[in-house]
């Protein structure tokens, strides 16, 4: 016979379900109160978009206001951190080895820490890595393939250069192989609303071909992926490793500097690495060890992939575009930047510690990092120079080949970890890994570089030139700094101007 409950058992256990119905039906109320407000905002949109792409943020502001204002505040640079913070700093100037590592690539001039998505476009007419259009006949140095991750701008003219009505089909084709400086006129938006969502619908997705044609060569679809997915994949489609056909690759005949992922074996280094070493891939020839280099673009999303928030599917978005609420509004905070500038609303959502305690958690694994990446880099560096001596000494190619392969596994490894800004604290257990293995492979060349210099008559230390500061390492490569920054300047009095003036007239620049 059952046992019969006591009153009181009975009138806790009513208590109880009807607290489990209150708060059910609070949650159901949010949830309809939510798809209410979604669905107002849609009835009663001021601006209805018929076209995807809508390249000035602006046109987005009555519609979307909190989302809009948050955005504009990517402008700001006040936020500070012990690690990348949001004001400009020249890392070449603190770290004069990366000079030595990247001579012979644009790198070697000029290489500052990311500001906030509205300098994107500024930035990268200033930097020394783009060209001097008609400036005293020097030639313009990269491809229109460089503006792609810069904004909006971007799928827009290559919906209007490609005989496709969207950018979204994986067939797409774009004349990549234009020079940067012929779309100059052409870019001005920095990167905003319509990179990652579609106008007419404000759905989330990526607006680049080359995404939905590296998850297509993988056997997946990127619009069946989920919502929460879609909040990563967004900023996949340009915070990610990339590179740029050849044009001379004879498999790819007619798509010179066509962005591709070498995402087809996996998201990992090995994987990248086996896939540009089966195409005899290189993205330049150091200009003194004469090795074929791989530099690393910024592989952010493969690296975060890596790390246990990843690997526990939290989003881009989680940590970067944390949830604000204003009244009874809840919205994304587009003003993306670290994390550690509210920690309230991002690392507080899941961890319980106190701010300052997870803020010294960031600090000690990126201080790991870093320590390790120091010594990487001063083996590095000098491993070039020693290779060069033994050039100038008559080391033969046999001689060189190996001590070559093992610099470039040493440097692919190390501009890996460090190219995607966050790496130390998305992935830091996987960027001790790549350092201390850049630290071997470099310790390896060297050791074969000492005994084929012995070989040459040289014994002991092997000389190398004086590369302590920025100005030492950039003249120690061959650069003549002076002559590059009077063109530049030159550039951005001259040519930017008459850029700006055009895209204010026909209407491609708004200015609120």
């Amino acid at each position: 016979m059952a046992k019969k409950l006591k009153s009181w058992q009975g009138w806790i256990l009513f208590g109880g379900s009807m607290a489990v119905v209150f708060v059910l039906g609070l949650l159901v109320s949010s949830l309809m109160e939510r798809r209410a407000e979604v669905a107002s905002v849609f009835n009663n949109k001021r601006t209805v978009f018929e076209d995807s792409i809508v390249a000035q943020s602006e046109k987005f502001k009555a519609d979307y206001p909190r989302e809009y204002e948050t955005w504009a505040q990517t402008e700001d640079t006040s936020f500070e951190s012990k690690y990348n913070g949001s004001e400009e700093v020249d890392v070449l100037e603190q770290r004069p080895e990366m000079v030595v590592l990247w001579a012979g690539y644009a790198f070697s001039r000029h290489y500052n820490t990311p500001r906030g998505h509205k300098h994107c476009i500024e930035d990268l007419r200033k930097i020394l890595r783009t060209g001097n259009p008609g400036i005293d006949g020097d030639g313009d140095m990269q491809p229109a393939t460089c503006w792609t991750c810069k904004g909006p701008d971007v799928p827009r003219m290559m919906r209007e250069l490609s005989d496709k009505k969207s950018v979204f089909d994986p067939t797409n084709y774009y004349a990549y192989e234009g020079k940067w400086s012929g779309l100059g006129a052409e870019m001005h938006n920095s990167v905003g609303c319509s990179d990652c969502h579609d106008a007419t619908t404000m759905d989330l997705r990526p607006a680049r071909p080359a995404i939905y044609e590296a998850f297509a060569r993988r056997g997946l679809d990127l619009k069946k992926q989920t919502h929460q997915e879609m909040r990563s994949l967004v900023c996949a489609q340009c915070h990610v490793e990339y590179y740029f056909i050849k044009p001379d690759d004879a498999n790819n005949p007619g798509k010179a500097n066509y962005l591709m992922f070498p995402h087809d074996k996996g998201l990992t280094l090995e994987a990248a690495e086996e896939y540009y070493d089966s195409i005899g891939f290189y993205d330049y020839i150091h200009a003194i060890s004469k090795t074929p280099i791989l530099k690393a673009q910024h592989p952010g999303y493969e690296m975060s992939k890596q790390g246990i928030h990843g690997q526990r599917g939290v989003s881009c978005a989680d940590c970067h575009m944390p949830y604000m609420q204003e009244g009874g509004v809840k919205f994304s905070d587009h003003h993306i930047m670290s994390p550690l500038a509210h920690i309230d609303r991002t690392c507080q959502t899941c961890h319980r510690q106190d701010a300052e305690t997870l803020r010294q958690n960031v600090y000690e694994r990126q201080d790991k990092c870093t320590e390790i990446r120091n010594r990487a880099e001063k083996e590095l560096a000098r491993a070039h120079f020693e290779t060069k001596f033994i050039i100038d000494k008559g080391a033969t190619e046999a001689e060189l080949k190996p001590i070559q392969n093992l610099l470039r596994k040493s440097q692919w490894r190390w501009d890996y970890s460090i190219a995607s800004h966050g790496a130390t604290f998305h992935a830091p257990q996987e960027v001790i890994r790549l350092l201390a293995a850049s630290i071997d492979y470099s310790k390896e060349a060297r050791i074969l570089i000492a005994r084929v210099a012995a070989k040459y008559g040289h014994t002991g230390e092997i000389p190398v030139p004086d590369y302590s500061t920025k100005a030492k390492a950039q003249q120690a490569i061959g650069l003549d700094m002076q002559k590059l920054n009077e063109k530049k300047q030159k550039f951005l009095d001259e040519i930017v101007p008459k850029w700006i003036d055009e895209a204010k007239k026909n209407g491609k620049l708004i200015e609120i």
